[in-house]
């Protein structure tokens, strides 16, 4: 909406600090697991903010919003090359980033253009994006720019300051960050160092749903002797359904027969204001899925932890096993069946 965007002041202070991000270079000499914490003056909520291009591959400042962000970030990093971009997409981030001119969406241009400003090379245009779990990357809402621009500066100073003393990054336990704190002095604000402690988040309690009715019906179904696998994972199919509307990646529920390979049941989600939101979905979609088939499956596997406890429940009232497991060969060859049909 129109008055959530960026004003043209605002924009240009945001180009100004990413230009002298790309002056000084800080993935020169810093990690990108050399992680300090930028504190949102109009929130008081803490961003982890950590410098990328250590390899030349790819420069960007991306900054974790909360202990959400900061310990999504960490699971990325122990998941190293098994990570996959479902992870990226998931956890909250403001992200600026150096791409070639292709790479930006006519609105990033316009706006360049709009500002007067010149950009010429490889990995040397700006562009800015805010990453909600469960949506497109998008543009940045006038607080996101707001903040994204705090967070520029103090990386320049801590940065900077860093590269003087390299024991500034180097707190003296894992749960332990540099904070740069700011307190208002006049009409601007003054910055100051603190070291803060940044537990885990709590775990998310989930509110589940559920079909009542098509529950009571399996409780009295036959049991059958299949087993079946089931997954629940994003789909690269970005949708929009207002011009206006930040795009959204939808989820699919897919129910498959182990011996077959058959394609028992899919069921599409949206992300809805939480991905915690959306997960509660999952027993009643997954219910209605066996309802249909008329029958309760001997085994059902499942993939990730999180289906493992939102499906045990069911398992407990309905009687079925199950069991958490890698390997869920049919599944995927349902999956990767689905992707080039469709996708």
């Amino acid at each position: 909406m129109a008055e959530n965007q960026p004003t043209l002041e605002e924009w240009r202070r945001l180009y100004e600090a990413a230009a002298r991000i790309k002056e000084i270079a800080p993935w020169e000499w810093l990690m990108e697991d050399d992680l300090f914490g930028v504190q949102n003056p109009e929130t008081s909520e803490f961003g982890f903010v950590s410098v990328m291009g250590t390899l030349g591959e790819h420069f960007a400042i991306s900054v974790y919003l909360g202990s959400e962000g900061l310990y999504g970030f960490w699971d990325l990093e122990e998941a190293g090359p098994f990570g996959n971009a479902e992870q990226v997409l998931e956890i909250p981030q403001l992200q600026a980033s150096f791409e070639d001119r292709n790479e930006l969406r006519e609105q990033d241009r316009d706006l360049i253009k709009q500002l007067g400003l010149k950009f010429r090379g490889r990995q040397a245009w700006p562009m800015f994006r805010s990453f909600r779990p469960g949506f497109v990357p998008w543009f940045l809402e006038a607080a996101e720019a707001r903040f994204l621009t705090h967070v520029l500066e103090q990386a320049i100073d801590v940065a900077q300051r860093s590269q003087a003393d390299p024991e500034l990054l180097e707190p003296p336990d894992d749960e332990t960050y540099l904070m740069r704190v700011p307190q208002p002095a006049g009409s601007g604000l003054v910055w100051s160092d603190q070291l803060m402690t940044v537990p885990p988040p709590q775990e998310t309690s989930i509110s589940v749903r559920m079909d009542m009715q098509a529950l009571a019906a399996l409780k009295s179904a036959p049991r059958g002797r299949q087993t079946l696998e089931v997954d629940f994972f994003m789909l690269p199919m970005a949708t929009q359904e207002e011009r206006s509307a930040r795009p959204y990646y939808p989820y699919m529920l897919l129910v498959v027969e182990q011996q077959s390979g058959m394609i028992l049941g899919t069921e599409m989600l949206k992300p809805e204001s939480t991905l915690t939101d959306m997960w509660g979905l999952i027993p009643l979609h997954l219910v209605r899925q066996l309802h249909r088939i008329g029958l309760v499956p001997k085994e059902i596997k499942v993939r990730s932890p999180l289906l493992l406890q939102l499906v045990q429940p069911l398992a407990d009232e309905l009687g079925f096993k199950l069991k958490e497991s890698n390997k869920l060969s049919k599944l995927d060859s349902a999956k990767e069946f689905l992707f080039q049909r469709f996708w």
